[in-house]
């Protein structure tokens, strides 16, 4: 049984940092590739970052690359981003998620797995 469960959320003022945390039991990140994403209220779901560790490739979104760094470690089965610079607009409920190497990185439709979310708000 699969399970992703993220940590770290709160809230922060702008300009401030935060690092959230996903842990996995059953599943190492190694398998495929580890992603964030984040739901703002009304809005979709939207891609933020994704580490596909074993092709050594990292992805972000337009809106964060600069800012976010997503890391992660195999042997914990832990993957973080660090937020840097926060604004107001990333203020969102943050959820973790993880798939194979099929497939755009950045549509959720190809992830099987999910945590929960964690929320960020950002003042």
């Amino acid at each position: 049984h699969v399970q992703l469960v993220e940590s770290g959320g709160g809230s922060v003022q702008a300009g401030g940092t935060l690092t959230l945390s996903c842990s996995a039991t059953g599943y190492t990140f190694s398998r495929g590739c580890a992603a964030w994403f984040r739901q703002a209220p009304g809005k979709e779901r939207e891609a933020v970052a994704a580490d596909c560790r074993r092709l050594e490739i990292t992805y972000y979104a337009d809106s964060v690359k600069g800012r976010f760094t997503i890391s992660q470690d195999n042997a914990k089965r832990t993957v973080w981003p660090q937020m840097n610079s926060l604004k107001p607009e990333d203020t969102a409920m943050y959820y973790c998620a993880a798939k194979g190497f099929s497939g755009p990185w950045n549509e959720r439709g190809n992830y099987n797995y999910w945590g929960q979310g964690t929320q960020v708000t950002v003042s």
